[in-house]
């Protein structure tokens, strides 16, 4: 009983410890789950991995060829939210091949290379076939409209070169253009100038294509601008598209 007091533990029962256990048990028992709590490992992605982001990139619709970029016009623009205002800039790219084919994009973005990739991204899925005689000039003259601006494209002779300012020289620069007569009247704003300048080559037809969708030889229709048989025929011979 002296013992029993001393001690201050007479009545209590005795403590049992808990069977020693190993890392490799610990590891065995917890879930087998990923870094971010997935369901098949990966980082909340459905398949692993990181949600297969890779495959879903954008593929180059050009086929690898090479493509003139002009960029044409960058501005700061702001936009006004709770805490004041966020600033980011605005970028207007036109692309073509220097072949025929060319496009215009605009992009916004907070910083000015991520605006301009933006752009330009969205140029080449919106590039337009322009029929070119020669490969250096227009086939006839247009005209395009867009908001305030009014644009006339005109062809030329060999040697006059691009007769084209601001925005519009790089619209034919890309296009491949060598010899054009260009008026831009009522506006100076580059979105209304690129839109009425492509309004204008969209309208541009070939005596080729005109030719097939009227079942006639190409000779026929250059005959009836007053040139002579010889004339036509090797005018005839002379045009690709």
């Amino acid at each position: 009983m002296a013992d029993e007091n001393s001690t201050g533990q007479g009545n209590q029962p005795e403590a049992t410890l808990a069977p020693e256990t190993t890392n490799a048990d610990v590891t065995n028992q917890a879930p087998r789950r990923g870094r971010g709590g997935g369901r098949d490992g990966g980082r909340g992605g459905r398949d692993g991995g990181r949600g297969r982001r890779d495959d879903r990139r954008p593929r180059d619709e050009d086929g690898g060829e090479e493509l003139i970029e002009k960029l044409v016009h960058i501005n700061r623009v702001s936009k006004t939210v709770k805490g004041g205002k966020r600033f980011g800039f605005a970028a207007l790219v036109v692309v073509g091949d220097g072949k025929g084919r060319a496009g215009f994009g605009h992009g916004k973005a907070r910083e000015v290379p991520e605006a301009i990739s933006k752009a330009t991204a969205a140029a080449k899925k919106a590039m337009i076939r322009v029929p070119l005689r020669d490969g250096r000039t227009l086939h006839h003259d247009g005209r395009g409209h867009f908001g305030a601006g009014n644009v006339t494209v005109r062809s030329a002779p060999a040697g006059t070169g691009i007769i084209a300012g601001g925005p519009m020289r790089a619209v034919f620069e890309s296009l491949g253009v060598a010899d054009v007569v260009t008026k831009s009247v009522g506006t100076s704003n580059p979105y209304n100038m690129i839109r009425a300048t492509f309004e204008a080559l969209g309208e541009q037809t070939s005596p080729k294509s005109v030719a097939q969708r009227r079942g006639k030889k190409v000779s026929d229709l250059i005959k009836r601008g007053g040139a002579s048989d010889r004339a036509a025929e090797a005018e005839a011979a002379a045009v690709t598209e």
